[in-house]
């Protein structure tokens, strides 16, 4: 993919394991893997390029791919959030900002067929079932609709308020 920095996480990864462990189909309630890079090159067409790039390599998947430039979230999310960010310096950064201590994962296969993976938080929210607000940039909303619709497909979740 010439995509030096990458990983998919966020929700594709807690939500593959929160099936496992209550017995659901892998894929369920899965809307999207996100598929999140770096790239200084700001232009929405370099982005486009990557975004066709990566989809065009995995066309076959059912689940739909949301993949993204880290290094230009700060120009879209004010419009989609209502309130501005500062851009990120790094695919990791942008990971330590993600909603929830268990979706901030991200993982990826190295060229030598080893994974990495990048979990700011560690993985004992993740594997504990536990979702808990990671305050760093969502709001109090964000963090409630999320759990809402959460609690609904996966109810053995155990949720810690917001406050």
């Amino acid at each position: 993919m010439n995509l030096p920095e990458y990983y998919i996480g966020a929700g594709c990864i807690a939500q593959s394991v929160w099936n496992h462990s209550f017995g659901m189909p892998i894929d369920n309630g899965i809307r999207d893997i996100d598929w999140v890079y770096y790239d200084p090159d700001l232009s929405y067409d370099k982005e486009c390029e990557v975004i066709d790039s990566v989809r065009r390599e995995f066309d076959s998947l059912a689940v739909r791919l949301d993949i993204k430039n880290q290094a230009r979230v700060h120009l879209w999310y004010e419009q989609h959030f209502g309130y501005p960010i500062e851009p990120f310096s790094s695919l990791e950064e942008a990971i330590r900002t993600w909603p929830t201590t268990a979706t901030a994962i991200g993982m990826r296969m190295n060229p030598n067929k080893e994974w990495k993976v990048y979990a700011p938080f560690g993985l004992s929210d993740l594997f504990s079932l536990t979702v808990r607000a990671n305050k760093v940039q969502i709001t109090e909303e964000i963090y409630e609709r999320k759990i809402n619709r959460w609690k609904a497909i996966w109810p053995g979740l155990t949720v810690i308020p917001w406050e």
